[in-house]
């Protein structure tokens, strides 16, 4: 079984060969699929210099600034694995966590992933109040629309049957992605599994991006994607 590892990048210059030493760390095959979606802190540059480096790691550049979704569109086109997981750049979510969340499609019981933040007794960051409801109100309005259970829908650690991804066309460009995706995947049948996972939660201060505005259009596309493919 190959991964492919696809990595959205926007200002990560901290955590990110941090990010990528954990990935390449892990006993797997795989591929890196790494999108840098306009970065001004020098990220670029350290993303060439480790695509160089390294024979599995492809390298995507995006031109202006697009969002999330736009980033995943992108390398989602580029994957030659069998399984895709999403890992975010800023270390909020560690690989150390990958073979949990690939054990049920090992077991052939799961097409889709997710982790979860709120179930189990995984290690996590105590941060926001209201990031924590609006997550829940959010999650379970997708519920509602898509007539499943889920406890985080917008839980960054996705991981997908590559097969699964080849019938999705992205359309959302921000963080509506996480939405746009659950409702696609919720509309084929797909059989979905969720398993607890570590969150190392980022404060502002250190760069956390997703704002109260984008929970505000969270709600638009979980309406938008279960009338629209």
């Amino acid at each position: 079984m190959k991964l492919s590892i696809v990595i959205p990048i926007y200002n990560e210059k901290a955590t990110l060969e941090e990010i990528f030493r954990l990935v390449q760390a892990t006993p797997y095959d795989k591929e890196i699929i790494a999108v840098d979606d306009a970065s001004k802190d020098g990220s670029r540059e350290i993303l060439a210099r480790l695509a160089q480096q390294h024979d599995n790691v492809k390298a995507f550049y995006h031109q202006r600034n697009q969002g999330k979704g736009a980033a995943l569109r992108t390398g989602f086109a580029q994957v030659t694995g069998d399984v895709v997981i999403i890992q975010d750049a800023d270390l909020e979510y560690r690989p150390v966590d990958y073979p949990s969340l690939l054990e049920p499609i090992e077991q052939d019981v799961a097409d889709v992933v997710y982790g979860s933040r709120m179930v189990g007794g995984r290690p996590h960051r105590v941060l926001f109040f209201w990031h924590y409801m609006g997550n829940r109100a959010v999650t379970t309005l997708s519920n509602i629309f898509t007539n499943l259970n889920l406890s985080d829908m917008e839980v960054g650690y996705k991981v997908f049957k590559a097969e699964v991804l080849k019938g999705v066309q992205i359309k959302s460009d921000r963080f509506g992605v996480e939405p746009e995706l659950t409702a696609k995947i919720a509309k084929k049948g797909w059989r979905i599994y969720e398993v607890p996972i570590q969150y190392h939660g980022r404060d502002y201060a250190a760069g956390k991006k997703i704002t109260w505005r984008d929970g505000i259009a969270a709600i638009y596309h979980i309406i938008r994607f279960k009338f629209s493919d």
